[in-house]
């Protein structure tokens, strides 16, 4: 995997393994993989998955069943999707406002443009937003 450098490699880690949740190769209540295999192929030390684990067992969107091995929680992707939209609203929403007031772009071109896209990407799920 190449990791970026702004974002700790752990916080990498715990981002894809909530990627493969929300896109449903890791099924929630089923077992995930385990610390050693998953350093194995993210070519990084087991120190730092272990680290991502513990990361996402305090968000409570993997547990640890000791003797079992980890699994994704049952309500995993709500919690995903939860934690995600808090990081994106403190993290990435400020910058995104501050580029366009300094750009001075109407919010109805952002509206037009986010239409779209929404349609051109995701033409099956426009009747859910």
């Amino acid at each position: 995997m190449d990791f970026r450098e702004k974002q700790a490699i752990y916080l990498q880690i715990a981002e894809y393994v909530c990627d493969q949740i929300l896109l449903k190769h890791w099924q929630c209540g089923n077992k995930i993989l385990s610390i050693r295999d998953l350093a194995v192929m993210m070519e990084v030390n087991p120190n730092t998955v272990q680290r991502a684990y513990d990361f996402l067992q305090q968000r409570e969107i993997i547990t640890n069943k000791r003797g079992i091995g980890y699994f994704a929680d049952d309500d995993a992707v709500n919690r995903v999707v939860s934690f995600r939209k808090e990081q994106f609203i403190e993290n990435e929403l400020p910058l995104f406002f501050r580029n366009i007031y300094l750009l001075n772009v109407p919010i109805e071109d952002i509206s037009v443009r986010y239409k779209s896209f929404i349609n051109q990407n995701f033409k099956d799920n426009k009747d859910e937003k």
